[in-house]
C-alpha cells in the first residue's frame, strides 16, 4: 500500500526513511534480542542512543558546550510553567508577546507564576500580523522575554530574531531544525517534538547553563532544569523511545546535508504553494506577507460552501488532513521538513484542478 501525503499540524509526518528503519528494528534492536522500547534506559544500548541523539542535535544546530541539552517529557504545553518556575529567580517580572493561541496559553500559564507584561500583540489583526518591534513595550525589569517564532494555527512567523537585553525564551515546536538559527542569541528554546523532531511524548530544551540553579523553591523536582541537566535527562525514566527516533530524525537531516540544505527545500516548498495561492482568485492566505510562515500555510475558498467538499475530495486524493484548525476554520497545510517537495506539487495540482472544476 503505498503511503500518502500527510499536512498534518501535528503529530506530523516523519521521513519514511526512519520509519522503515525503526520498522526493521522495531523487534530485535542491532541483535539485541529485544526492542528499544524494552530496554532499561540505563543500558549501554539505550545510553548510546541518548548520546548519540544530544551530539547529532547539538552539531545540527552547531550549540556551544554553554547549553545543556534536556530531553523531557510533557510536551511544549508543560514548558509554559516550567520557564517562569525556572527563570524567575528573584524578579517578580516576564515579558510575553502575543501573537495567536499558543502566545497565549503560554501566557495564562504564565500569569500563574510571574507578573506577565505582554510588550505588543496582533489580536487586533486577528493574528495575521508581528508586532513592529518599535511598538514593543519592554519592561526593563522583567526576567526574561518568551515570544513563539511560529504559530501554527495563524500561520505567522518572525522571520527575525527580537533583539532584547533579557534572557530571550522561544517556544521552538514548529520552527526547530527547519533552518539554520543562532542559538547564542537565545537564552532558552524549548520544543514539542511532534513537528521536525519525531513522535509526540519527547520534548526538547537547549538552555543557557548560568540560567540554571534559579528555580522557585516552589518548583517541583520533574520541572526542574538543573535537576534534569544533573541527570542527564534521566532523573526518571525518559521517554526512552521517542529520544531512539529523533536520534534517528537527527542522523536523516545531516544525511540530507544539515539544516542548510532543509532551508533551501523549505523556502521551496513554501513559494510554490504561496505562489499558487496568491496567483488564484480562488483561494487566499490571510497573512500579511512578511509575517507568513513557512511551516504552516492556512487558506481559504472564496466560496466557503465548497470547503467540505474540497475535504472529502483531497482526502480522497490521498492528501490527509487539510482542515484549519478549529478555531479559524479555512484549510491549512502544514508542510514540516519531512513533507516532500512531491507532496506540495501534488496539492497544487489537486487545488488548480477543483478551482478549474468549481
Amino acid at each position: 500500500m503505498s503511503r500518502k501525503y500527510n499536512f498534518c499540524a501535528g503529530p506530523a509526518s516523519l521521513p519514511e526513511a526512519v520509519l522503515q528503519q525503526a520498522a526493521a528494528e522495531l523487534v530485535d534492536f542491532q541483535g539485541a534480542g529485544l526492542s528499544v522500547m524494552e530496554m532499561s534506559h540505563r543500558s549501554a544500548e539505550v545510553v548510546a542512543i541518548a548520546n548519540k541523539a544530544e551530539a547529532d542535535f547539538r552539531e545540527l544546530l552547531n550549540i556551544s558546550d554553554d547549553y545543556a541539552v534536556l530531553f523531557l517529557q510533557g510536551g511544549a504545553s508543560t514548558q509554559f510553567a516550567s520557564v517562569p518556575l525556572n527563570l524567575l529567580g528573584d524578579k517578580s517580572s516576564a515579558d510575553y508577546v502575543n501573537t495567536g493561541q499558543w502566545s497565549k496559553k503560554a501566557i495564562k500559564e504564565g500569569k500563574r507564576f510571574a507578573d506577565v507584561n505582554v510588550v505588543a500583540s496582533s489580536e487586533d489583526t486577528n493574528f495575521t500580523t508581528i508586532p513592529a518591534v518599535d511598538s514593543w513595550q519592554l519592561d526593563k525589569n522583567a526576567a526574561y522575554l518568551h515570544y513563539t517564532p511560529n504559530e501554527t494555527i495563524g500561520g505567522v512567523e518572525f522571520l527575525w530574531t527580537p533583539q532584547v537585553d533579557v534572557p530571550l525564551v522561544a517556544d521552538m515546536s514548529s520552527t526547530i531544525l527547519s533552518r539554520p538559527v543562532d542559538v547564542n542569541q537565545f537564552g532558552l528554546i524549548y520544543a514539542g517534538a511532534q513537528k521536525n523532531i519525531g513522535p509526540a511524548g519527547l520534548t526538547m530544551v537547549i538552555v543557557r547553563k548560568d540560567l540554571l540553579g534559579k528555580a522557585s523553591a516552589h518548583c517541583p523536582t520533574m520541572l526542574d532544569y538543573q535537576v534534569a541537566a544533573e541527570n542527564d535527562s534521566m532523573y526518571n525514566t525518559p521517554p526512552t523511545y521517542s529520544m531512539y527516533l529523533a536520534g534517528l530524525v537527527f542522523q536523516w537531516l545531516k544525511d540530507q546535508g544539515g539544516l542548510t540544505a532543509i532551508e533551501a527545500l523549505n523556502r521551496r516548498k513554501a513559494e510554490k504553494l504561496y505562489g499558487f495561492i496568491d496567483a488564484s482568485a480562488f483561494y487566499a492566505n490571510p497573512v500579511e506577507v512578511a509575517s507568513r510562515s513557512w511551516m504552516n500555510i492556512p487558506f481559504t475558498l472564496a466560496n466557503t460552501d465548497l470547503e467540505k467538499q474540497f475535504l472529502a475530495e483531497s482526502e480522497a486524493a490521498g492528501l490527509l488532513n487539510l482542515k484549519g484548525h478549529r478555531s479559524v476554520g479555512g484549510m491549512r497545510a502544514s508542510i514540516y521538513n519531512a513533507v516532500p517537495e512531491e507532496a506540495v506539487d501534488a496539492l497544487i495540482a489537486f487545488m488548480k484542478d477543483f478551482e478549474a472544476r468549481a
